[in-house]
């Protein structure tokens, strides 16, 4: 059925991790937070940052935590219900997180996203370089969906596909769902003996969503289902997943040592060429950007950026975050990326140095036009 072996390695060679934990484990079954739980996190977390990775905290539990503090015993339906209980809780939810990393001098940063955040180019480009930012600080961002605010057009519906379109907004390495269970099987082991578990398998495979079942417990509002669709969603930008009992003790601290646990959905596209080909294949450019002889020969021969000095002409109207094409002066097109100003700025810094922006525009987003990371090659001089 499924033809691969479990690769624990692969979290060893991990550089940046996007590591999600649900409302059970989080709040002890709806009990209220788990201060002895979130603080073992925290502890594998700060050894994870002291070994040079990066790592990103997504945590549900600020409705079930605002549910305890609230008396309220069953999950409400209405939204304003949701959005009163998520306000109460994410208050203690953030304090645990900043109290637990600070006695490991590890800091940390709060980071609400809607639907709507990541939707919108400008806001997710916003989202990704604040997020970037952090990790090179060596802070741990703890994020969560925005309940306060979302409603039936914009809330993710669970935090397993906020950890997906988080992984995918960083290009993470791996994604890490600890959850109530100690990963997939074939079929639900309470209600059939013959299942088996299952070690390692292609995310995105069919059989996987027959295996998953339904929903799960009445305070989160997942089940397998949905981390075999964040899984597939993850592997879009070469994310491999990794679903593991978050109980397991030391669990991040063995996986990253190699050790075998939990169910991996791999990724089948490598994380590099997954972002490249997208842009590679973008049919929508808004505009393009002809460049000097010198720059090209940046981009072409020495793999850089491509900096607004480097560039002589702009054409079309585009905005931050939209795929545009790089020309040469003979008007070939040799790349295309995303850009980091749009096509109004962009005129205003043509031929500049970064020194020169702030005076340009009155502020500084990013030194180039296009990053290295968000630029693909489509044509060899």
């Amino acid at each position: 059925m499924i033809n691969f072996e479990q690769n624990p390695a692969l979290l060893q060679q991990a550089h940046r991790l996007v590591i999600k934990v649900g409302s059970s484990l989080v709040t002890n079954d709806g009990k209220g937070l788990d201060e002895e739980a979130i603080g073992h996190w925290c502890a594998q977390l700060a050894v994870l940052v002291q070994q040079g990775k990066e790592v990103i905290m997504v945590s549900s539990g600020a409705v079930a935590e605002g549910m305890k503090r609230l008396g309220w015993t069953t999950r409400p339906k209405e939204i304003n219900e949701l959005q009163a209980a998520a306000a109460v809780g994410q208050m203690g939810l953030v304090q645990m997180y900043e109290t637990k990393l600070r006695q490991h001098q590890v800091g940390s940063a709060q980071v609400l996203l809607t639907h709507a955040d990541l939707a919108d180019r400008e806001r997710y480009l916003n989202a990704r370089s604040t997020l970037l930012t952090l990790l090179q600080l060596g802070v741990v961002p703890v994020i969560n969906e925005n309940d306060t605010v979302v409603n039936d057009e914009i809330k993710f519906g669970d935090n397993d596909t906020l950890g997906a379109l988080v992984a995918n907004l960083v290009e993470a390495d791996v994604l890490i769902i600890l959850t109530d269970q100690k990963g997939l099987y074939t079929a639900d082991p309470r209600k059939d003996p013959g299942a088996t578990f299952v070690h390692a398998a292609r995310a995105g495979d069919p059989e996987l969503e027959r295996m998953a079942g339904g929903a799960g417990s009445g305070i989160g509002k997942g089940g397998m289902i949905t981390k075999i669709l964040a899984a597939k969603r993850a592997a879009g930008s070469g994310a491999s997943t990794l679903i593991a009992w978050g109980r397991e003790p030391q669990v991040l601290l063995r996986l990253a040592q190699g050790e075998a646990i939990g169910t991996w959905l791999l990724a089948q596209t490598p994380k590099s060429q997954a972002r490249k080909r997208w842009m590679a294949d973008h049919l929508q450019l808004r505009g393009s950007v002809t460049v000097d002889d010198g720059a090209a020969d940046k981009l072409i021969q020495d793999g850089k950026s491509l900096l607004p000095v480097g560039m002589v002409s702009v054409d079309g109207d585009f905005a931050r975050g939209d795929v545009i094409a790089v020309l040469t002066l003979a008007g070939q097109e040799i790349a295309r990326g995303l850009a980091n100003y749009a096509s109004s700025e962009a005129r205003l810094i043509c031929r500049k140095p970064s020194s020169e922006f702030e005076r340009c525009l009155g502020y500084v987003a990013e030194p180039e036009m296009i990053h290295r990371t968000n630029l693909v090659l489509t044509k060899l001089m």
